[in-house]
């Protein structure tokens, strides 16, 4: 009788912890299949670019590094600082657009917040996205974002206005980015390029690995050798 009971239960048990597996295994697979969880778990797949207008160095530029961030994304904040390397390194520009994640809960802030150091120095807005980026681990919510966001303005010497985008112009200006992923067909954050002007090889290449970066502008550099520059605005 115990033995009965005792396979029964070992069968039924058997049988749960297969289920249970199935489930966890089909549950992880379509969190994968979501473009917006890829930029949390990695490993995105090339994107199918739509619209390539947007994808070249500005005027005057032979190569540039074009990337869609969301200020939130972890991934994003370990690309951070290779990309800052890398266009420090070649000296070429850094093209950064806004494309932040609608399950983040303060990205599309920090964006706008970005902007309006941008209009103090574009060089005051960047340092804050890397500072953002930098700290982003103990920015758990919009309360501690404004936290920091006082403190950056603070050790600048900058004073912050009551309301940062009172007439909505910057969040417009941050959808105007986000719109402008969506025609080119971003599906993950980061994106980013390779990008350039009058090229004998591609105009534009994705890094989807990024220890080979510093190897694809070595090649866009030889591929441009000679070009004219861009004499065309990339987008910002």
């Amino acid at each position: 009788m115990h033995r009965v009971f005792a396979s029964a239960f070992s069968v039924n048990a058997r049988r749960s912890v297969s289920s249970m597996r199935l489930v966890a295994a089909l549950f992880a697979a379509a969190l994968l299949l979501t473009p917006a969880a890829r930029a949390q778990f990695g490993g995105p797949p090339s994107t199918t670019v739509h619209d390539p207008a947007a994808l070249k160095p500005p005027a005057g530029a032979r190569v540039a590094i074009v990337e869609f961030e969301d200020m939130e994304c972890p991934d994003c904040a370990t690309a951070n600082p290779l990309l800052k390397e890398a266009a420090a390194k070649y000296n070429i520009p850094w093209v950064r657009h806004d494309f932040p994640l609608p399950f983040h809960a303060w990205s599309m802030q920090a964006a706008i917040n970005a902007r309006w150091f941008d209009t103090k120095g574009k060089k005051v807005g960047d340092d804050y996205r890397n500072q953002v980026f930098a700290n982003q681990t103990s920015i758990v919510n919009l309360d501690a974002l404004r936290q920091f966001t006082e403190k950056y303005a603070q050790d600048h010497s900058i004073a912050l206005p009551f309301a940062m985008d009172p007439q909505g112009k910057l969040t417009a200006e941050v959808k105007a980015d986000y719109a402008l992923g969506q025609r080119i067909g971003i599906e993950h954050t980061p994106t980013i390029w390779v990008t350039t002007a009058n090229s004998k090889g591609a105009p534009f290449v994705e890094v989807l690995d990024r220890t080979k970066l510093f190897q694809l502008i070595d090649q866009a550099m030889v591929d441009t050798k000679g070009a004219t520059p861009s004499k065309t605005t990339a987008h910002k």
